[in-house]
């Protein structure tokens, strides 16, 4: 299956209803056919079986600019094989909040610079590819089991001293980060009251937005009772 293949099929799929829908959702990108994830997913998982290097597919598909084709790259890419420049290369191309948390969640917090980039992002300018740093805080949280805690506590520096970003996308994003990490031990929970606490005094109102409703889902009871059974 090639690219034009995928590509193609994926256009048979469109909905302009679902392009509208998307952008009401803060979806806007230059070329999308509105096709749903569960579709999406779908496509993938038939692409995976079928495609015999899916590395190389997924650079070709991601270089179309299309929505949904770069949804199939990040979701067949291998991330063994994703170096720091492909990173940066796709990083530089996002254009909207969808891809930026897909590829995060699904490709490049599963790689081995993912550390390196959630670290080295935040100092960007570019709202999307700073969200980026964010969100892939956030999905390590989640989804890298061998982390310790101090791993993920060296995030909460930098979530505090970018608290300031007003930015829709950006502090959003720094506001999930804090969540899940504080979410993720009782003594992650407990840093992250603590920083949300520090964010809170910076008075400005993106902090304080960010530490309010961090803080409110942090010492919620079922999110304490929930981590004091993983004790």
């Amino acid at each position: 299956m090639t690219a034009a293949e995928i590509l193609k099929r994926l256009e048979s799929l469109g909905s302009t209803a679902n392009v509208s829908g998307m952008e009401r959702f803060g979806i806007v990108t230059a070329s999308s056919f509105g096709i749903s994830t569960p579709v999406l997913k779908q496509i993938a998982r038939e692409v995976k079986k079928q495609a015999n290097d899916h590395h190389a597919l997924a650079l070709e598909l991601w270089e179309t600019a299309n929505y949904e084709a770069r949804a199939i790259a990040f979701l067949i890419d291998d991330p063994k094989k994703v170096s720091p420049e492909q990173m940066e290369s796709w990083a530089a191309d996002f254009d909207n909040w969808a891809t930026v948390d897909g590829t995060c969640c699904y490709l490049f917090c599963r790689t081995p610079h993912a550390y390196e980039k959630a670290f080295e992002w935040p100092t960007r300018d570019e709202e999307f590819v700073k969200r980026a740093a964010f969100s892939l805080m956030a999905y390590l949280a989640v989804h890298d089991k061998r982390a310790d805690d101090e791993m993920l506590a060296a995030f909460l520096p930098i979530i505090e001293k970018h608290s300031n970003d007003d930015r829709n996308f950006v502090r959003k994003a720094v506001n999930w980060a804090l969540r899940q990490i504080g979410k993720r031990s009782l003594y992650l929970n407990k840093l992250a009251s603590e920083a949300a606490e520090r964010i809170k005094l910076q008075n400005t109102k993106p902090a304080k937005w960010i530490a309010s409703d961090a803080l409110r889902e942090l010492r919620s009871e079922k999110v304490l009772e929930r981590l004091g059974k993983k004790v």
